[in-house]
């Protein structure tokens, strides 16, 4: 497991140190506050640090056994790098608007999918047997559906871990995510509240520089566990091409021809040993 490091001053420059108004802010955030300046909260970069470590090694461990995440953050400044963030690392993202039951009722909403995904192919069609302004209506459909779903249009059931910028704005993410047990990471605010939270990660979630910061490292952190998986399924395929090779089967065919002989005879060494008795006691 490689880490991607990250210092005190990347975090001041980024802003990750700003909180909200000392009266907008939530005092389930108290211990995670390092004090005040110009009634602006000041967020402890210290418990930063530790607690994005923690996080990044549970979002390895996660991609590293095969898991997927689901990137959610519907704010401005955080759409489109969360969209990139989940693309670079082929993982799941909401940036548009969370439709409630996106994760508590998963078969409405693939249903809803496999709508956009047949608008799709049927616009894709050069001859697609509508009039124009059938095309045009499903070109808005599509439309309307690739901004709330075209980020999870592959995802085949909910996923492993969930990642939420603003806890605030993301609720309703949140509480599905609780409700079925699902990991969540979270970049939590002065005005934010943790609970519920499994990883959470006391920082700005307003400034872009904060945001393209926390996404650098989650996305280094991702690329790294991909390739530990890469390097496993080579050595099983190499594990599974050694198997497989006509000297390996010759030996394992022996060994068990070895194995069929060794029961054949302990049966035939008992039966000598009962004989060899029988023939005392006739004596």
């Amino acid at each position: 497991m490689k880490l991607p490091t990250v210092t005190i001053k990347q975090l001041l420059e980024a802003g990750v140190h700003l909180g909200h108004k000392t009266f907008r802010w939530n005092p389930k955030m108290d211990k995670y506050i390092f004090g005040s300046k110009e009634s602006i909260h000041i967020i402890d970069l210290v418990q930063t640090l530790e607690m994005t470590k923690v996080a990044l090694q549970h979002i390895h461990k996660c991609v590293a056994e095969g898991g997927r995440i689901l990137f959610v953050s519907t704010k401005k400044q955080a759409a489109e790098t969360i969209a990139l963030l989940a693309k670079d690392t082929n993982q799941f993202y909401v940036n548009h608007r969370w439709l409630g039951g996106m994760l508590t009722n998963w078969k409405t909403i693939s249903n809803s999918i496999k709508r956009y995904k047949k608008l799709s192919e049927d616009l894709k069609k050069e001859t697609t047997g509508f009039t124009k302004k059938e095309i045009l209506k499903m070109g808005i459909q599509r439309d309307k559906l690739e901004r709330s779903l075209g980020g999870i249009s592959d995802m085949k059931k909910t996923p492993n871990m969930i990642f939420v910028i603003d806890t605030n704005v993301e609720s309703l993410a949140v509480k599905e995510s609780i409700k079925l047990n699902i990991p969540i990471v979270a970049i939590i605010d002065t005005n934010s509240d943790p609970t519920g939270i499994d990883f959470p990660i006391p920082g700005n979630d307003d400034a872009r520089r904060a945001i393209n910061l926390y996404c650098e490292l989650i996305k280094n952190t991702i690329l790294d566990a991909q390739k530990n998986i890469s390097i496993k399924k080579e050595d099983e395929s190499e594990i599974e091409a050694k198997n497989n090779t006509p000297e390996f089967k010759d030996k394992k065919n022996l060994e068990k021809q070895e194995k069929k002989v060794e029961k054949v005879k302990k049966p035939i060494s008992i039966f000598s040993k009962i004989k060899k008795l029988a023939a005392k006691k006739t004596k």
